[in-house]
This record gives structure tokens, sequence and C-alpha cells, in this order.
């Protein structure tokens, strides 16, 4: 028959774990996260266990297992890898009507210890007819399911409430972090960006509204005036509003100007980081924007104005000094002052130079130049934006890991 499945409030209550072993590392800490007073009887136990009795988590007593030992105990486990020792502390447990699991044999143990996990405030336990690999897989599925919303994760009573803004990530739908998939789930308004992860807004909810915030390149664009209104006004109307974006917010994102506008409406603010494309895009390439004995810093520049623009407040004659690596965003346009302003405040014209478009996607390509050529580079290869620029010795050593990899192609 099926088990019938309890789930015990182990707080204050005594709980023995017989074998100081691996199994027992595994089950010890959850034990412990229930609020349980485990006692381990083993002649030795691993690191990671000494370190919970070092710190008075764990009572000890560091001998082989005697008859008695299960007396006071709610629960016990057998953890040892002797079986004739199991066997012996699971006749006592039963004789004491105390239960008992045994780690050797699922036949024989009167309990089983399922495959567990949490989410906010759901547990999650599986068992698998014994199966402890089987179970952690369905656990595994079921508890990434509730952290990304798949499971209607929308009739939570207590969803949240006001304006999330959350960052998607460099354009690949896998690279959003998982509290900015799990609040996308429970949202009732998506106020979403050009460069947001497209891909995830056809996971959506039919009654979602969906507002596009798109701001093309010389093209139509929704103000910023007006974006920070939707997000205040849905909100106001008992909403929950996730505000979409490429990236991470807070870089070049405009998140602060509508955190502040919903600050000054009243309207409470969660902010989400992202993984910005001005490190992951890059590093989607090969090129690492730092790197021993190579670069020790890089320095993070938006090129929405070229740099003889009075608008521009981009110190560029420092950057030309700099030895750090520079990452360009929005430079495409206006690669060829770019270039000409850091060749002739210093900076090498053959210094290497990649530029990577639609990076993380499936559509992504790179063209490698130096600082004195990328311009045409750029131009005869097409590319177009969005697309990252990456200035600095850091592209040799994506080139060299390039090198290396094709000598060891067969």
């Amino acid at each position: 028959m099926g088990p019938y499945l309890l789930g015990l409030r182990l707080s204050g209550r005594r709980v023995l774990v017989v074998g100081g072993g691996r199994v027992a590392q595994r089950r010890v800490p959850a034990l412990l996260e229930a609020g349980a007073e485990v006692t381990v009887v083993s002649p030795g136990v691993t690191p990671a266990l000494d370190d919970l009795i070092a710190a008075g988590r764990v009572t000890w007593h560091a001998r082989p297992y005697e008859v008695g030992d299960c007396d006071g105990a709610w629960l016990v486990q057998a953890c040892t890898d002797d079986r004739a020792v199991n066997t012996a502390v699971a006749a006592e447990a039963e004789a004491k009507r105390v239960w008992c699991v045994r780690a050797d044999d699922k036949d024989a143990s009167a309990a089983w210890t399922p495959a567990t996990g949490r989410v906010d405030e759901i547990s999650v336990a599986v068992t698998a007819g014994g199966d402890p690999r089987r179970a952690a897989g369905i656990r595994d599925a079921v508890v990434g399911a509730l952290r990304d919303g798949t499971v209607d994760a929308r009739r939570n009573r207590t969803k949240p409430v006001g304006v999330a803004l959350v960052g998607g990530g460099p354009g690949d739908p896998g690279l959003i972090t998982v509290r900015g998939r799990q609040l996308l789930a429970q949202a009732d308004v998506v106020v979403a960006d050009r460069l947001a992860p497209r891909a995830l807004l056809d996971e959506l909810a039919p009654d979602v509204e969906l507002i596009d915030a798109a701001k093309v390149p010389y093209g139509r664009a929704l103000s910023q005036e007006t974006i920070s209104e939707l997000l205040v006004d849905r909100a106001r109307q008992g909403k929950f509003v996730v505000r979409l974006k490429g990236g991470d917010p807070f870089v070049f994102g405009r998140g602060g100007e509508e955190m502040i506008a919903c600050a000054h409406a009243g309207i409470p603010v969660l902010v989400v980081p992202g993984i910005t494309s001005a490190v992951a895009v890059p590093a989607a390439a090969g090129v690492p924007v730092t790197h021993r004995g190579v670069s020790q810093e890089f320095h993070v520049i938006s090129v929405h104005v070229a740099p003889d623009d009075p608008k521009s407040t981009v110190d560029w004659p420092a950057m030309a000094r700099s030895q750090g690596t520079l990452v360009l965003l929005m430079a495409v346009e206006r690669l060829a002052k770019v270039a000409e302003a850091l060749v002739r405040d210093g900076r090498a014209p053959e210094t290497p130079v990649m530029v990577v478009q639609d990076g993380t996607l499936p559509t992504q390509r790179a063209v490698t130049a130096s600082l004195s050529t990328v311009a045409d580079r750029v131009s005869a290869a097409g590319i177009r934006p969005p697309a990252i620029v990456v200035v600095g010795d850091v592209v040799r050593v994506g080139q060299e890991v390039e090198m290396v990899r094709a000598e060891r192609l067969p």
C-alpha cells in the first residue's frame, strides 16, 4: 500500500540519527530547519556534521548504537552502512512505537523520507515508491514550476501589489532571474521594453494586459513620462504591474525615474535586478571584461550621444588614457566618432575591438577589428542595434580561447 503522508512539526522534539556519514549529512540539516532537537549517535561524523556539532546545533554521542538510544525520540533515522545495526535500530523503534526511517532498505522501513522543497510558504514533499532519485526529479520539476510561476501563481491570495521593476536580462529568456519570472507570472499588467525577453510574453495568461513600451531607435517611442503615468494608473486600479526591461532596471534602464514617479504617487515598488548586457553579452561571446594581468577594471558607457555632443557627460580623454576595458552601449551609430576620439586622446589605433549583435540570442554574431578599422568593418558587416562594443586587450583573450579550441578539434 502507498504511504500516508503527513507534515511533521518537529520543533522542540527529539530526533535520533544513527550514523554520521553522507546520508546523515543530508538528513540532519533538514531536521534542524524543521526545529528538531537532533541527536547523532556514531563513532565518527563527516566534516559538515562536525561543523554543526561544534556550533552547538547537534548533540553527538561518539560511540556505536546502543539499545535505549531511541528513548524519548519522536522520530528515528537509521543511516549507518551496517545492515545489522540498522535492523537493530528499527526493531527498537518499532517496539517503542516510534517511527523509523531506514536508509538502506525501503521495504523494511516503517517510514520514508520524501524529497522535499520549499517555495515561500509552500512545502513540497514527494515519495515515489521509495525511489529517492525519481522522487528528487519530480520534486525539482514541481519546485521549479512554483518558482517560475508555471503552476498558477496568479491564484495566490497574497500576490504582490504595486509595481515591480524587473530586469529581464540580456535577451535569452532563460537568463531572467527566478524571482523575476515568478513575479511576471503573477502580473495583471506587463509594460514591456523592446529589449525585454519577448519569448516570455508568450507565456502570459490571456487576461494579462500587455503594454508595448518599445523605444525604437530613430523610430516610434513611448515617452518616459507616459510610461510612468501608465505604471501609476494601473497600480491605482489595484492591479499588480510588472515593468519588464532588458538587462538591469538601473543600468541605463531609467528604472530610477520610474521608481521616483511611483514614490511620488504613493505606489509601492519592488526592484528585481537583472543580468546587465554590459557583462553578459561579452561573456556570451567568450570575452571576459576583466582578466588577470590584462585588465583589472572596466567602464560601462552609454553612447546615446557622440563624444563631441555638448550633452555628453563622459570624460572621453580619461577613457582613452585608461588601461581598463570599455564596454559601450548604444554605440553602433556613433562608432566612428567614438573610435576617432579614443585614438585622438591616446588609445592605440591597433587596440582590439569586438562588436556583438543580438548577444545571448540564436541570432548572435560578432565582428572583431581594431579601433582604426572597426567602424568600416561594422558597416560592411551590416551590424545593427542592439549591439555591445568591447574595447580593450581582453578581446585577445577571447581570441586565444577560440584558437586553443580550434587546435584541439580532430
